[in-house]
């Protein structure tokens, strides 16, 4: 899991906007998600939080605040990063990111009757527009 974890936020995965910034979250987990299962998501940049009105996750053409991800018919595949954008200008330079969100796993059970629910907290030092990294990855569409 640990290099899940470290694959998450990739040293590109932070980049600034006209209006503010998106940052590219990987997928830590062995299989694709359904988007819904994304929940109670938060990112905090230097310490300090940002706000639920202040970040939205694209989807293609299309911003969602997190909590609609709850009712997203789409799927977050293993290769692909989902995109957080924040409403808040970022200096130049190396940033403190922590992102922290449950991942409801629907096909494995904590107890009879209640889906697995796992929570993750991924932090990373992250250089606000460093070089593109050759991949595969694109972004959830």
């Amino acid at each position: 899991m640990k290099t899940m974890l470290q694959t998450a936020l990739r040293e590109d995965a932070l980049t600034a906007t006209s209006t503010g910034f998106e940052l590219r979250l990987g997928l830590p987990w062995i299989r694709s998600m359904p988007l819904s299962s994304v929940l109670d998501l938060k990112v905090e940049i230097d310490g300090v939080p940002v706000e639920e009105g202040e970040l939205a996750v694209l989807l293609g053409p299309r911003q969602v605040s997190a909590p609609e991800l709850d009712g997203e018919p789409g799927w977050w595949f293993v290769q692909d990063r989902l995109v957080l954008a924040g409403l808040r200008k970022l200096h130049g330079g190396t940033h403190r990111i922590f992102v922290d969100f449950q991942l409801l796993v629907p096909y494995l059970q904590a107890r009879p009757g209640s889906p697995l629910v796992l929570p993750f907290h991924l932090e990373a030092r992250l250089e606000l527009d460093h070089a593109h990294v050759p991949s595969v990855s694109r972004d959830v569409a």
